[in-house]
């Protein structure tokens, strides 16, 4: 059976610039408000309201209702870890001069930020690197395994591992960071390793974007736990 109508669906539904932009600003798995998607979008707040009802249509977006307010976030981490990749397939544009803040902000993403509910950029690919050097993890096809010692490894930094393996969907997914056109840990294992370095305060979030910030408490922690993480965070020379 020809699978190319559903491509086509969804690159029409994705492909107007200003649902793209949407899906993009939900992509760090936080739920958004219309009045605020369609800020993002640069439309008014009834053209947002048409372009949401068909994203969640479709089943891209589910929607949740909460006193007067009506909030859209993606519909699962599938979306999500389909959408990311879809970033390999951007063209190499020169950079217009008044774009300059757009390019720094690119290049903060590209250091540490949410990939739905998983970290990315060269910290997730660091992070990824350094569970895989010790053995903690191993890549079989196109998902991680936790062996037992890293099991233990997590158990010791506070992650619930059993809770991340009773969830209905991917544990440790291996996903392309588009950025750094290597794998980092995604799935359920992914999102609870994320959530204990959040809770430990070790990484913030920007309340403003998908960026990743790690704090004055990270910069001492993180290295005792992942070694050599900070090196690996410098950008190429």
């Amino acid at each position: 059976m020809s699978v190319e109508p559903s491509f086509a669906l969804v690159g029409a539904l994705i492909g107007v610039p200003a649902r793209a932009n949407m899906m993009a600003a939900l992509m760090d798995g936080r739920a958004q408000t219309a009045t605020e998607l369609a800020f993002v979008a640069g439309v008014t707040p009834q053209t947002a309201s048409s372009h949401l009802a068909k994203l969640t249509e479709a089943g891209l977006l589910a929607v949740e209702n909460q006193g007067r307010h009506r909030y859209y976030r993606l519909a699962n981490p599938t979306v999500a870890e389909a959408l990311e990749p879809l970033t390999h397939l951007t063209p190499n544009q020169r950079v217009p001069e008044r774009r300059r803040a757009h390019a720094r902000r690119v290049g903060e993403l590209r250091r540490a930020r949410f990939c739905y509910d998983h970290l990315a950029g060269r910290l997730g690919v660091a992070l990824t690197d350094s569970l895989l050097k010790r053995r903690y993890i191993r890549r079989v096809e196109s998902d991680f395994r936790l062996g037992p010692k890293g099991r233990g490894f997590m158990a010791d930094l506070g992650v619930d591992v059993e809770a991340a393996e009773s969830q209905r969907r991917h544990f440790a997914r291996c996903c392309l960071d588009w950025s750094e056109r290597r794998p980092h840990l995604g799935g359920s294992l992914g999102a609870a390793l994320a959530d204990r370095l959040l809770a430990a305060k070790w990484l913030k979030r920007d309340r403003k974007s998908r960026k990743v910030i790690i704090t004055a408490k990270g910069e001492a922690a993180l290295p005792g736990v992942f070694p050599g993480i900070m090196a690996a965070l410098e950008p190429d020379d």
